[in-house]
């Protein structure tokens, strides 16, 4: 995870996985029978803001969440075939927010980003 910033609320970070040889792919972690049809991030999205549930400010009924890819694939018809490295913003619910040193923040962040980076594996 790289440090995060804060900018009008907004919490961001990049987030990432590697091995020995550098930022894995999203085929490297994704189910062993073939990656699904949808893009990876349709899967971690909702994965990793269920992880964060009471940590992310809801705001007129929406999640103040956002997840994307930090390097599109080559191909956009391969998107497992891009790299294991997502840009994350939320704006963190205050009271939560007050309650925690930025970095339980941060760590609260990197433990859902594991639990849903492994869970891609699942079919």
């Amino acid at each position: 995870m790289a440090r995060p910033a804060e900018t009008d609320g907004w919490w961001m970070t990049t987030c990432w996985v590697t091995d020995e040889a550098g930022i894995v792919s999203f085929r490297d972690v994704g189910p062993a029978a073939g990656p699904p049809p949808e893009p990876p991030a349709m899967r971690l999205g909702p994965s990793l803001a269920g992880s964060l549930s009471g940590l992310v400010l809801e705001e007129a009924g929406r999640l103040q969440f956002r997840l994307a890819p930090a390097a599109p694939p080559d191909d956009p018809r391969r998107p497992w075939d891009a790299p294991v490295a997502l840009l994350v913003a939320l704006r963190p619910e205050p009271a939560r927010a007050a309650a925690m040193r930025p970095n339980e923040l941060a760590e609260a962040v990197l433990a859902g980003f594991r639990r849903s980076i492994e869970g891609l594996s699942r079919p």
